[in-house]
């Protein structure tokens, strides 16, 4: 559809934080721009699963498609794919596990405004987004979502200045978190990537256009070359086929998610030179050293432990087994929502290999163990399917404090690290011993090449509990403030 101004009366909605890991991307001045970013998003579908959608621009016009499910189920149909002409696209890959699975909260969101049009897509979380909300409901901006990235929208839209590149700086240094933003006007595509760089987003080039994207394998599937990772607090202003850098924020060093490296990244994605793969296989290789010698065979929770499972095993020099089968045919958005559907998601998914586990002492290795339900069902699993022995080692450290950067994650109350020690964890679970990947060894894994143990710092407050990034709604009463934003009394 072509977006256009339009007013509309809102109704009432239900206000919920929403916790996100998304995946997003950008094309500017490419013949086919959206079909280009649909196949950027299909490579990008395991940042998100919940929603999809694609904004581009012809020239005279914006044009949105959204869309429930996954990529590939939507945007390979041609009649889809002509709606969306133009030859600059952007676009978003949704997952989230609360907040409303509406249509609306799919991104990326668009707006008319002073200046002309602006559509921006958002992977990361706003600290100080309640806040923001409210102070704008105040003045009378209408929101049309629970989404935190509408704020963003919102931000540019009441900005004095007069350049629309001017208008997102001046939001950027409003708004607090972590986060990767892809930005469209009717002129330019624009990239910008938090002060601390929490949030991933990388440069590349196919011909002579500029594509954004959350990790370098969505370069792979078009064809693209990777340039480099936009810096932390770097704003990247495409035009033709110029690029320019900005960076309007004190200089800060760099903290990426290490999650990114744990998990999030895709394995043939590539984070400072490195694949994603072979640090995960390195989280392994040092587990094995810290770990004593225990089990028949190595087992891999897939897809997640594989590498650390290769590592491991090599190491070690015992052999590496399948002794779990994934189902693939089954989605990530079909068992998680839902508690009632994710107690039995397990099995719909995974099944274990009787032929190679049966009467062997097993080493499962995994990448982490959030709230220990998923765990427990597995080891039940390979005990079920005849295993002796099921020792349980994980290829990070125990997550005990929650994110608010984006990635949905449970309260503390519900992390079982946080509210057992390691001999009640394996209890918990059921296994015969549990082992988790250091601190020390984790960065060890990462900085391989680094001779002296001093490594530069992540953001790693799964583990520590520092937060780089002050909680500004997190220190507020959630509900008081929530509500305040459909009533518009002051929460204070």
């Amino acid at each position: 559809m072509i977006l256009k101004k339009q007013k509309k009366k809102l109704k009432k909605f239900k206000s919920n934080p929403i916790r996100e890991e998304c995946g997003v991307f950008g094309i500017h001045n490419f013949t086919d721009a959206s079909t280009i970013t649909a196949l950027g998003l299909h490579a990008l579908q395991h940042r998100g699963q919940e929603g999809c959608g694609i904004v581009s621009f012809d020239g005279i016009n914006f044009h949105s498609e959204k869309r429930h499910g996954l990529v590939g189920d939507n945007f390979t149909n041609k009649d889809i794919l002509k709606k969306l002409p133009g030859k600059s696209a952007i676009g978003h890959n949704r997952y989230s596990t609360t907040g409303e699975t509406s249509l609306r909260n799919i991104q990326p969101f668009f707006a008319d405004i002073y200046g002309g049009g602006i559509s921006v897509a958002h992977n990361g979380n706003f600290t100080n987004a309640l806040k923001l909300r409210e102070k704008l409901v105040r003045e009378g901006a209408i929101f049309r979502t629970t989404s935190d990235t509408e704020t963003i929208v919102q931000l540019i839209a009441k900005s004095k200045r007069q350049k629309m590149i001017d208008k997102v700086i001046d939001t950027l240094f409003q708004v607090q978190g972590g986060y990767a933003l892809v930005m469209m006007s009717d002129k330019k595509l624009i990239g910008a990537r938090d002060p601390l760089g929490i949030r991933p987003l990388v440069l590349g080039k196919i011909k002579d256009s500029f594509v954004l994207a959350s990790e370098t394998c969505a370069f792979d599937i078009i064809g693209a070359k990777f340039i480099r990772e936009i810096e932390n607090g770097e704003v990247v202003v495409i035009e033709d086929n110029s690029l320019k850098s900005i960076k309007p924020f004190t200089k800060k060093k760099e903290r990426p998610c290490v999650f990114e490296y744990v998990y999030f990244a895709r394995p043939d994605s590539y984070l400072k030179g490195k694949c994603a793969y072979e640090y995960r296989k390195n989280f392994g290789y040092e587990l094995a050293k810290e770990s004593d010698d225990v089990g028949d065979i190595v087992v891999p929770v897939p897809d997640s432990g594989v590498p650390a499972a290769i590592g491991y095993s090599q190491y070690k020099k015992i052999g590496f087994e399948l002794g779990l089968i994934r189902n693939h045919y089954v989605g990530r958005t079909f068992i998680e929502p839902k508690q009632n559907i994710r107690s039995f998601g397990v099995k719909l998914k995974l099944s274990s290999n009787k032929s190679s586990i049966k009467n062997k002492s097993i080493v499962l290795i995994d990448d982490s163990i959030v709230r220990g339900t998923t765990c427990s069902k597995i080891v039940k699993m390979l005990y079920d399917g005849g295993a002796k022995e099921v020792h349980v080692r994980i290829s990070s450290p125990p997550i005990k404090f929650p994110d608010f950067y984006g990635i949905d994650m449970p309260s503390k109350k519900e992390l079982l690290a946080a509210n057992k020690n390691l001999k009640e964890m394996c209890k918990h679970i059921q296994a015969d011993s549990l082992k988790f990947l250091s601190l020390e060894g984790l960065y060890k894994a990462i900085f391989s090449k680094n001779r002296n143990n001093t490594y530069p710092q992540l953001t790693d407050h799964y583990f520590t509990g520092e937060y780089p990034v002050d909680l500004v709604d997190e220190q507020k009463n959630d509900k008081v403030a929530q509500l305040s934003l459909l009533s518009g009394k002051s929460s204070n």
